[in-house]
């Protein structure tokens, strides 16, 4: 098996899937200790591209190839890593893994809330806490945000992100069936469209 290369000083260079996953590990085990007591058991990180959310839990995802093992996962999607801050992303994955201790019943009383990721259904103050879809924001001064700023102090940094910014899909074209009233001459177009037959001089319907 080939070594990774090393620097001139000895330090041994990551490979970019080293550092990016290792960076969400590292995050997850620093928080897992300051906000969950440790209680989360181990899971799998992923990054997930999805055109609905910044990521998700899913319990029991995966289970070990040659072992009796199960365990969760947590996605973060790529795509919404443009534009955004490196405490934002991280919020993210600490919002999952807050829906990972109600499944295992480590989560601190209150959730999200207690923790500093602040539910709301808009993402914005005065959103909805409780929906079928919902983000969150920061909360100043929460618990997430205090620990935050230590982590992002001893030089925590996160590295990649997708190319692409993910976009809105486009409305679909919508055309109307138009038709003669009087012969079978018929056309297709867009909505609102003034049409006669010239053979039967109607208005098109």
């Amino acid at each position: 098996m080939s070594e990774l290369p090393a620097s001139d000083e000895g330090i041994e260079i990551l490979s970019p899937t080293e550092e990016a996953y290792g960076s969400f590990y590292e995050a997850y085990r620093i928080f897992n200790t300051a906000l969950f007591e440790d209680d989360l058991p181990d899971c799998l990180i992923t990054m997930q591209r999805s055109k609905r959310s910044y990521g998700y839990f899913a319990g029991e995802r995966f289970r070990h190839r040659r072992g009796s093992e199960i365990v969760d996962e947590i996605a973060l999607n790529p795509r919404t890593f443009i534009d955004r801050t490196d405490r934002e992303i991280v919020s993210t994955l600490v919002h999952e893994m807050v829906h990972s201790g109600n499944s295992t019943s480590a989560s601190p009383g209150g959730g999200v809330i207690t923790i500093g990721p602040m539910p709301s259904h808009s993402g914005k103050p005065g959103g909805k806490r409780i929906g079928q879809s919902m983000t969150h924001y920061i909360l100043d001064g929460g618990s997430y945000d205090t620990h935050w700023q230590l982590l992002t102090e001893a030089g925590f940094t996160l590295d990649y992100q997708d190319r692409y910014v993910l976009r809105p899909a486009e409305p679909k074209k919508v055309k109307v069936h138009y038709a003669c009233p009087v012969c079978s001459i018929h056309v297709w177009g867009k909505p609102k469209l003034r049409l006669r037959c010239e053979g039967c001089d109607e208005r098109l319907r």
